[in-house]
């Protein structure tokens, strides 16, 4: 065989994974299952389940909404954003019909459609900010904390302080001038519903393809993975779209059986009211853990909160594709001015995802697919509020925007 061929055909990369925290995020992934399973029952532990399998999808294709908005916005690149709107796209196509004509599997199902106004303009912006600052977004703060990211752990813990600070002043937000939550399958019917979405879904798409023709002469060339199979499906990375038809595939399935979409700050403002109550604050006499929803979450257990246990599931599922992937590494040296930057995002996106109903999957994903309104109101006013972060990014030693 000549050296050129060999040069042309690289030896793939073997399987080298972390065995340690394989079985120990395996066993743990396992035992919080069963776990789940006795202290509440089955659907809840099936929900934790495909929590864990969202979180290996995310962290294998890095599937994260905040560098994907950096890049259109940096280098004119729309190809990770473009995957996310097929996403949402293929998610709308069974939401908006579920919806309309009740859940095929019996029970009770609703959308994540919200009021439009004042708190949902100020908060996506907020979250948008804070989600370049802080690197990353609800679903990628989690599945990055479950890879290792010291970072992103002081990040989640920002997070959790700004969900819990966001549930004292919803109630004086709400009584800013705001529209009713408006539904697209409702105002159109299921045919106008989908077309409205297909078409903003489509507009959105083509933008991004004329303005990455425009910058670079063409669309972006995805290179060949450095692995091919099994060996790709265990180590990644996966590709973005579809990982993208995947997560819109497990978001349906979440909405068929919890009732309600795939959703994630709720559970931090949740898991940061009880933290509260222990150490004496009393977040039960507020408004906000008085209402219906809120208050029964406050009153029992966590694993009684599907969006909790879906989180808890994320996060075991990315470490555990993490160490397969031979990647689980916590990185604990990370400069002072970044740490900052975490801090602050983590607060901004806290807050702002309380006032918006929801981050980039509870308000964005689940919302344009729900046919909401304030789903692509989120999306407008969050996308410059990640263009203003990204500006503010070199502030703390970051890159942002470069010429």
């Amino acid at each position: 065989m000549s050296e050129t061929t060999l040069k042309a055909r690289p030896e793939s990369p073997g399987f080298n994974f972390d065995k340690g925290p394989a079985a120990i995020t395996a066993v743990l992934f396992v035992v919080v299952g069963i776990a789940i399973s006795q202290a509440v029952d089955l659907k809840q532990a099936v929900l934790y389940g495909l929590g864990g399998v969202l979180g290996i999808a995310l962290y294998h294709a890095s599937f994260g909404f905040t560098g994907g908005w950096r890049r259109f916005s940096v280098e004119k690149r729309g190809r990770a954003l473009r995957a996310q709107l097929l996403m949402i796209g293929v998610a709308a196509a069974a939401f908006i019909p579920i919806l309309a004509l009740g859940n095929p599997l019996g029970g009770a199902v609703a959308g994540a459609i919200a009021p439009v106004g004042m708190s949902v303009l100020i908060g996506a912006f907020l979250f948008g900010l804070g989600m370049q600052l802080g690197g990353g977004c609800g679903s990628g703060t989690l599945f990055t904390v479950g890879g290792g990211s010291a970072r992103m752990l002081l990040t989640l813990v920002f997070f959790i302080i700004g969900a819990v600070i966001g549930t004292a002043h919803l109630p004086m937000w709400l009584e800013l001038p705001s529209l009713p939550p408006m539904s697209l399958g409702r105002e159109f019917g299921i045919s106008g519903g989908l077309v409205v979405t297909f078409g903003g879904l489509a507009l959105v798409a083509l933008l991004t393809i004329f303005v990455e023709k425009r910058a670079h002469g063409g669309l972006e060339v995805v290179s060949s993975a450095p692995r091919a199979g099994i060996a790709r499906f265990i180590h990644g990375p996966w590709p973005l779209v579809w990982t993208g038809l995947l997560l819109a595939g497990l978001n349906i399935a979440t909405l068929l059986i919890a009732g309600h979409p795939w959703s994630i700050t709720f559970g931090f403002g949740l898991w940061g009211a009880k933290i509260a109550q222990v150490i004496g604050i009393p977040v039960e006499t507020w408004e906000f853990w008085n209402w219906g929803g809120p208050a029964y979450a406050l009153g029992n257990s966590v694993l009684q909160d599907n969006t909790s246990v879906m989180n808890f599931g994320i996060v075991i599922g990315a470490a555990f594709a993490a160490a397969l992937a031979g990647k689980f590494a916590p990185k604990v040296s990370v400069p002072v001015a970044s740490l900052l930057a975490a801090a602050i995002g983590g607060l901004l996106m806290g807050y702002g995802a309380r006032l918006a109903f929801g981050c980039n999957i509870g308000a964005f994903f689940s919302g344009i697919a729900s046919g909401s309104v304030h789903g692509w109101l989120w999306f407008a006013l969050a996308f410059a509020g990640s263009w203003v972060g990204i500006a503010l990014r070199p502030i703390f030693g970051m890159d942002g925007f470069r010429k």
